[in-house]
């Protein structure tokens, strides 16, 4: 019986913070009386019985929390009379080389882009909380070393880096994202055609995207619509290295 109410407490904490909790942070809900070892039996418990539901208790960068499942978002969405804020191609080509390069330099990433990062791109990754510098590379001039945050694994629920997507091959990449990467729509909204719009990688092999910074309508602050460009957009980039 016990056991039945330590278990409604963590899911009830769950289902009320707005931030994902670590395993020390649900252990003080109960001071000594239970192990980690007892918390994550408990989780995976939730997880079975949360199985057939609109909400899923998954894993994020740090730590665990509930959050509504893709077949939800079309229905989620109608709720939301805001319309998100878009970035461009640019944002997220520089997104996407920081997650998969980092830490990397600002001239790294032009190297790789073939044309400048100006201030506002990197002001506006770091506004979202999806970058930082972590330090300053030992070269002439000191440049500031940029890497992913907490946020960001927070945003694309994966617990860490090695959990990207692989890109040895662009086909299968917006499948593994649908499958592996779930997000958190909260209050953003999400571009539903988008999302259910499938990509054709050869038609993003071109030269020329890489030297614009228009935006792109299907780019929002849609995490899950964010992360599709952002995969499309390095492996754009792999393929004309």
């Amino acid at each position: 019986m016990i056991e039945n109410h330590y278990k409604l407490v963590l899911e009830t904490a769950l289902l009320c913070s707005t931030e994902p909790l670590s395993l020390n942070e649900l252990g003080r809900l109960y001071g000594d009386e239970v192990t980690p070892e007892n918390i994550i039996v408990w989780i995976n418990q939730l997880q079975n019985d949360w199985a057939d539901k609109g909400l899923e208790l998954v894993q994020a960068g740090t730590g665990w929390r509930f959050q509504s499942r893709l077949a939800m978002r079309e229905y989620l969405d109608r709720l939301n009379f805001e319309k998100p804020p878009k970035y461009s191609r640019a944002v997220m080509e520089t997104l996407a080389i920081i997650a998969y390069r980092q830490p990397v330099t600002r001239g790294e990433i032009e190297e790789i882009r073939g044309v400048a990062v100006s201030s506002q791109i990197i002001r506006q990754l770091e506004d979202r909380n999806w970058i930082e510098v972590i330090g300053h590379k030992d070269t002439v001039g000191r440049p500031s070393l940029f890497a992913t945050t907490k946020q960001f694994l927070d945003d694309m629920a994966i617990t860490g880096l090695k959990y990207l997507p692989a890109l040895d091959d662009g086909t299968p990449v917006a499948d593994i994202a649908q499958q592996v990467i779930n997000f958190e729509e909260l209050a953003t909204g999400t571009n539903s055609d988008a999302e259910n719009t499938p990509i054709d990688f050869q038609e993003l092999i071109n030269p020329e995207s890489l030297e614009s910074d228009t935006p792109v309508d299907e780019i929002t602050s849609s995490d899950a619509t964010v992360v599709e460009e952002n995969l499309s957009s390095i492996t754009e980039i792999k393929n004309n290295e």
